[in-house]
């Protein structure tokens, strides 16, 4: 590996992106503006900022994150998960899993939280014109493909066929269901869900997320693959695209390992020479395959 190549994706200047102006470590003043319960334990957060016009002129990339934080419990990463185009707030959707989740979790509207963003790399979507899109989500993993796939949508005809394959432990695991009839009905978009286990009134797949990707078997002839969850169910959904003969360079997925300053100081998300929340949170499984095995 020349010298070039062991630099940061970022240094290299191969993954240009929106940056946070100012100084990075001072959060955004802003304001909870609505709060939707997804499920027994991932919330959503539509939050502005306090200064207007630092709002209007807000612009990120489908993928870029951002450091939500409660004053006096601390902040934690998030991907940005309503599309670029929603210009009047910014959405995140945050599954309790610890203090500073705890302390998210409690937040009602109007109330004051900071932000930091955009941080991180973001999805190369200008990369995939003309192609197939096949998008994979399981649980909160919904997050970032949801603001992919609404901007990908948004351009359907720069696109191929647009796909979604979503599946949760349980329907009431599902997060966004107040769109998911929307995804369901479009003609632009080809929606299978599943759950692992059948429940009553279910109408839709029953299995585990990587074996009902293999019953649809998605041809990987020009199809980019694109797939956000939890780490085991990204590890075996891979085996499967791998099986269906999808190319390492055309199966895209996130990480949000251990980030904490987001700007590649701190070295907690380092794997090997790469920093997470710099060259991340977007990986090809190319990329992947050639860091240390930490995942």
């Amino acid at each position: 590996m020349d010298a070039k190549t062991s630099l940061p994706r970022m240094v290299q200047g191969l993954s240009e992106r929106p940056s946070m102006p100012g100084n990075p470590y001072l959060p955004i003043p802003s304001t909870v503006i609505n709060v939707i319960s997804e499920t027994p334990r991932i919330k959503t957060f539509q939050v502005v900022f306090d200064d207007k016009e630092r709002m209007e002129h807000f612009t990120f990339e489908p993928g870029q994150v951002g450091q939500l934080s409660v004053f006096g419990a601390g902040e934690s990463t998030f991907v940005i998960n309503s599309p670029p185009s929603e210009k009047n707030y910014l959405q995140f959707s945050v599954m309790l899993a610890g203090e500073v989740t705890t302390a998210i979790h409690k937040l009602s509207v109007g109330d004051k939280v900071g932000v930091r963003a955009p941080l991180g790399n973001y999805f190369p979507y200008k990369d995939w014109a003309g192609k197939n899109i096949f998008f994979i989500g399981g649980g909160i993993g919904m997050a970032p493909i949801r603001t992919i796939m609404l901007h990908v949508l948004e351009h359907a005809k720069d696109y191929g066929k647009i796909s979604l394959l979503y599946g949760a432990r349980t329907p009431q695991d599902l997060t966004y269901q107040y769109e998911i009839p929307n995804w369901l009905e479009r003609p632009d978009l080809d929606c299978t869900l599943c759950i692992d286990v059948p429940a009553p009134g279910w109408e839709h797949k029953v299995g585990l997320l990587p074996n009902v990707l293999k019953e649809l078997n998605p041809s990987p002839d020009n199809t980019v693959a694109v797939l956000c969850g939890p780490p085991i169910m990204i590890k075996f959904t891979v085996q499967a695209l791998v099986e269906m003969k999808f190319t390492p360079e055309s199966i895209i997925t996130t990480l949000e390992k251990r980030m904490k300053c987001g700007i590649g100081i701190c070295g907690r998300c380092n794997i090997g020479g790469r920093y997470v929340c710099v060259d991340g949170p977007v990986f090809s499984w190319k990329e992947l395959q050639s860091l240390p095995q930490e995942l």
